[in-house]
């Protein structure tokens, strides 16, 4: 496809990986690398997590502590408690999700939205981003690794682009139970969720199961999480989808454009 076929299903050729940070001045998910990003005409992936008191942050992982210094899990704060925290060691703090979207809403650069659902919140957390994101205006897609928050965004809102993340659970199984290995692995409930694109682990991406999905169910193809030139280069060559970091922008031939982040 060709970035006018993307864009219309709210796709973009490539995206940053958790806004386009660079560590130690920048980190991941703060406002200055969705700012960074959005300077060199990048849509961004980034993770929603619902919290105590209903509101919906950006953050990656489960538990406070990688980033924050601070103990517990981030679904169990409240954003009053969340915005004492600050990332990584710098004076900025965990962005909602109101905040990144109204940098990137009069844009036009299209926005990956990764859901995380914690403790069977899948629904609740996909009907709260769906809400919020009928306000939206910019292009956006949706996705998660959990199948359940992907159906109930299919129920919900069926038009907007849906994708499913995944990675060979055999290779690494995350904990999970075997009896859910295979079916992840395969990606066996796109038969119910019907995602447009499948995200999968860049470093698993000779996976049968992917080539069968994107050559027999004409899916796209998204890979993640790409830290070389090289493989940048060979994604893009291919055609698909690259989620990438710790990439300079010299090096792969960026250059900052006129756009802006949203002043809201």
């Amino acid at each position: 496809m060709n970035k006018e076929e993307l864009y219309k299903l709210g796709l973009a050729e490539r995206y940053a990986h958790r806004g386009y940070y660079k560590k130690p001045e920048i980190p991941e998910n703060s406002l200055p690398a969705f700012r960074r990003a959005i300077e060199y005409g990048l849509g961004s992936e980034f993770d929603v997590h619902l919290i105590a008191d209903g509101s919906l942050v950006i953050f990656h992982d489960e538990f406070l502590f990688r980033e924050t210094g601070a103990p517990g899990e981030i679904e169990d704060y409240d954003l009053e408690e969340l915005r004492k925290l600050r990332l990584e060691g710098t004076d900025e703090p965990i962005p909602t999700f109101d905040e990144v979207l109204d940098l990137y809403e009069d844009t036009g650069i299209p926005i990956m939205i990764e859901l995380k659902p914690n403790c069977g919140n899948h629904k609740e957390l996909a009907e709260a981003v769906a809400k919020r994101l009928d306000r939206y205006k910019g292009p956006f897609a949706v996705e998660s690794f959990d199948p359940r928050a992907v159906m109930a965004m299919r129920r919900l809102r069926p038009g907007f682009t849906r994708g499913q993340l995944a990675q060979d659970y055999f290779r690494k199984p995350e904990g999970l139970p075997f009896r859910l290995i295979v079916p992840l692995t395969i990606c066996a409930f796109n038969v119910f969720t019907k995602p447009k694109f499948v995200a999968y682990k860049y470093e698993h991406r000779n996976n049968r199961a992917l080539k069968r999905m994107v050559a027999s169910e004409d899916m796209l193809e998204v890979l993640w999480t790409i830290a070389t030139v090289r493989g940048y280069e060979e994604t893009i060559k291919k055609g698909i989808i690259p989620i990438f970091e710790k990439i300079e922008p010299e090096e792969i031939g960026l250059v900052k454009t006129d756009q802006k982040a949203s002043s809201k």
